[in-house]
């Protein structure tokens, strides 16, 4: 495997992660031993802690980013594309994400705090942008 699919599997098993850690583990905790209805978590209205809410949000962004990425690592295998650059934005995707991921989880959302968790999604945003034209220019 290359390291683009590498760190598309990464990719993957944190959005998987992420789930169970945060709104898994606030749910089963509460259906468990608080005996709340399976069925009382409704997924059109926002309920429960901060962190929870917080995380099923993180959780949502990583849903929404991991499709993209898919994507752009597909036409990168297709095509063969290879190179310290390619492996590089690869992997800083995977660590923006997860640095993203842990600051909008851990600690309540200040400007400070927004600020930095939208500094690694521009990072991931670049890498993406950046993966999409080298794809271009090797498959023109």
């Amino acid at each position: 495997m290359t390291i683009p699919m590498w760190m598309l599997l990464g990719f993957a098993t944190w959005t998987l992660l992420l789930l169970m850690a945060t709104v898994g583990v606030y749910r089963w905790v509460r259906i468990l031993l608080s005996n709340v209805p399976i069925a009382s978590f409704r997924s059109d209205q926002l309920e429960g802690e901060d962190w929870y809410r917080r995380g099923t949000r993180a959780h949502a962004n990583c849903v929404e980013n991991l499709p993209v990425f898919g994507v752009i690592v597909l036409v990168i295998s297709a095509l063969g594309v290879d190179g310290p650059a390619v492996n590089y934005l690869s992997i800083i995707v995977l660590i923006a994400r997860v640095c993203q991921s842990l600051v909008h989880v851990s600690h309540v959302q200040t400007d400070r705090f927004v600020a930095v968790r939208f500094t690694f999604f521009c990072m991931q945003l670049i890498c993406f942008l950046a993966l999409i034209v080298i794809a271009a220019c090797y498959g023109a």
